[in-house]
C-alpha cells in the first residue's frame, strides 16, 4: 500500500472501525481539521451509509428522537443545525406529528441519520473520506502499523486506529437466554430488523426493562396494532420520565464544591431540585445542569465512587436523563390509563416453555412470594452489556488478549485515559488506538446521548489532528 520508491511521502493512514454518529463525526471533524495536510480517512462500516449506526437505521415510525431536534447537530457550537436542515428541505412534511404545541420538533429517528449522511456525502464524494463496506475482522499491530483485516477479504494497513464501535447487544438476566432460546416469540434483541414481527395482535408480553428501548417497544407495538396486555418489569420499577412542557434553564452549580463521593452528588443534585422547584423551575434544569457538568463531576470522583454510582444510582440517572419524546410518553399514558401496561418493580427468578406459553416466576421487589404468570411473548430491553463488550467481537477480544485493550473498572466499556488513548491490562496507554463514542464512558462520564457524544467525536479528531501533525513535525 506503501511504495518505498515514491518520491512524496504517502499521507498517513486513519482507519474509524464503526460508522455510526461517533465514526462519522471523527471522519467529518477529521477531515475538516486536516484540509491543509490530508491524511487518508478510512472508516469501516457495513451499513450503506455512514452516519446511521444502530440508533438511527431503523424505519420504525415509532422511533423517535428523545431530544428536540434544535439540541441535536454534529457540530458541537452549532446545536440548532439539525433543525435548520430540516427546515430547509421541509422534512417533516409527511410527519405532522413530529411537531408539539410548543412549538419543539421530535422527528422519526432515522432523518437524523440522513442528515448525518448528507454531512458526509461531500467528503465521501471528493475522497477525503472513504467508506469500506466491510465489517472488521482481525486488527493486529505490525512492524510499528496496525493491519485490519475485513470481512470481504481486504487487508489495510493504517497509522492510526479509532475504535467507535456500536453498544454491545442487551444481555438476557440470568439463565433466561438458554432457557427460551427455542421459542418463537422469545426477542432477546429488539435491535436487530423486524424482530418484532413475531408478536401477534392480542399476545400476552413481558418486557424486561423499563427504560428507552422498552418505552419503543411499548410504542411499536402500539403502531402495529397490539393490543395485548403488557408488563415491563425492571429492578426498581422506574419508568423513563418525558420532557418539561417548555424548555428549563439549567439551575445549580456543582463544581464550585465537587462531590468527592456518590452519596455527597445525590445529596448536592436532591437540594438543588428543592431550591429550583421554589423558583418555579423543574427538576429537568437540574438534571440538564448535571449533564453539562458530567465530564468534571465524574473526573472528582475517584473509582470506588465512580462504581458505587453505577451500582446504585444509574438507574435513577438513566430515567432522568434519557427522556422520552413527548409522542412516545403519550403512548405509554394512554397504554397505563387503559390497564394495558403494567409497570412492576422486580426481576425474573426463572422461565420455562411450556407449549407455546412462556411460563415466567417473577419476583416483586416489595414481596416475598413470588408470582407465577404465563405470557406469550417476552422481549430483552435491558440496556448494552457493555462489561460484556469484548466478548461481542473476536477481534476486540484479540486486541485485549494481545495487551491492547481492558476493560474499564467501572463496567462501562473499555479502560482509556483522558486523551482517549486505550489502555491495555499492562495500565500502558497506546497513543495510536483510541475510543470514541459511549464504550469510552468509563472515563468520560455521560457518553451514551447527544450532544455529548458529537462533542467526544469532535475531541477525539482533534487528538488525532494534533498526533498527525506533531509526527509530521518531527525531525526524521
Amino acid at each position: 500500500m506503501h511504495s518505498k520508491s515514491s518520491q512524496m511521502p504517502e499521507p498517513p493512514v486513519v482507519a474509524i472501525i464503526g460508522g455510526g454518529v461517533s465514526g462519522a463525526g471523527v471522519a467529518y471533524h477529521l477531515a475538516r481539521a486536516t484540509r491543509d495536510a490530508p491524511p487518508v480517512i478510512l472508516v469501516f462500516e457495513p451499513r450503506a451509509d455512514l452516519g446511521r449506526g444502530l440508533a438511527y437505521d431503523t424505519d420504525d415510525p415509532a422511533h423517535r428522537i428523545n431530544v428536540p431536534a434544535a439540541k441535536m447537530s454534529l457540530q458541537p457550537d452549532e446545536l440548532g443545525e439539525f433543525q435548520a436542515w430540516i427546515e430547509a428541505r421541509d422534512a417533516v412534511a409527511d410527519d405532522p406529528e413530529a411537531k408539539r404545541p410548543e412549538g419543539l420538533l421530535f422527528p422519526r429517528r432515522r432523518l437524523f441519520g440522513e442528515y448525518v449522511a448528507s454531512l458526509l456525502k461531500p467528503l465521501l464524494e471528493d475522497g477525503r473520506v472513504r467508506h469500506c463496506r466491510a465489517a472488521v475482522t482481525g486488527v493486529e499491530r505490525r512492524s510499528g502499523r496496525w493491519s485490519i483485516r475485513d470481512d470481504k477479504g481486504g487487508v489495510t494497513e493504517a497509522d492510526i486506529v479509532a475504535i467507535a464501535t456500536s453498544h454491545p447487544p442487551p444481555a438476557a438476566p440470568g439463565r433466561l437466554a438458554s432457557r427460551l432460546a427455542g421459542h418463537p416469540r422469545f426477542v432477546a434483541d429488539t435491535t436487530k430488523p423486524g424482530a418484532l414481527d413475531v408478536i401477534r395482535p392480542h399476545d400476552r408480553v413481558l418486557v424486561i426493562g423499563n427504560g428507552l428501548t422498552a418505552a419503543d417497544v411499548v410504542a411499536s407495538l402500539a403502531q402495529r396494532g397490539h393490543d395485548g396486555p403488557v408488563t415491563a418489569i425492571s429492578r426498581r420499577g422506574l419508568r423513563s420520565r418525558g420532557h418539561a412542557p417548555v424548555p428549563q434553564p439549567l439551575f445549580g452549580d456543582f463544581l464550585a464544591d465537587a462531590a468527592h463521593s456518590a452519596g455527597s452528588l445525590l445529596a448536592g443534585i436532591r437540594a438543588a431540585i428543592e431550591a429550583a422547584k421554589a423558583e418555579g423551575i423543574s427538576w429537568h434544569g437540574v438534571i440538564d445542569q448535571v449533564r453539562a457538568q458530567g465530564y468534571e463531576l465524574w473526573q472528582a470522583l475517584p473509582v470506588a465512587e465512580r462504581r458505587r454510582l453505577v451500582r446504585h444510582l444509574r438507574p435513577y440517572w438513566d430515567v432522568h436523563r434519557f427522556r422520552i419524546a413527548p409522542q412516545v410518553e403519550a403512548v405509554l399514558d394512554a397504554a397505563v390509563a387503559a390497564g394495558r401496561l403494567e409497570i412492576l418493580a422486580g426481576s425474573v427468578a426463572d422461565a420455562r416453555i411450556e407449549g407455546e406459553l412462556i411460563l415466567c416466576t417473577l419476583q416483586p421487589r416489595h414481596q416475598r412470594q413470588p408470582l407465577e404468570q404465563s405470557y406469550d411473548a417476552v422481549i430483552v430491553t435491558t440496556g448494552p452489556a457493555h462489561g460484556g463488550i469484548l466478548d461481542t467481537q473476536p477481534w476486540l477480544a484479540a486486541l485485549a488478549a494481545n495487551g491492547h485493550l481492558s476493560l474499564d473498572p467501572t463496567g462501562l466499556g473499555l479502560a482509556c485515559t483522558g486523551h482517549s488513548q486505550a489502555i491495555g491490562p499492562s495500565g500502558e496507554a497506546d497513543p495510536s488506538l483510541l475510543i470514541s463514542g459511549p464504550l469510552a464512558r468509563g472515563t468520560f462520564g455521560e457518553l451514551m446521548g447527544l450532544p455529548q457524544v458529537t462533542e467526544h467525536a469532535f475531541f477525539v479528531a482533534t487528538e488525532i489532528a494534533e498526533k498527525l501533525l506533531a509526527t509530521k513535525m518531527r525531525p526524521a
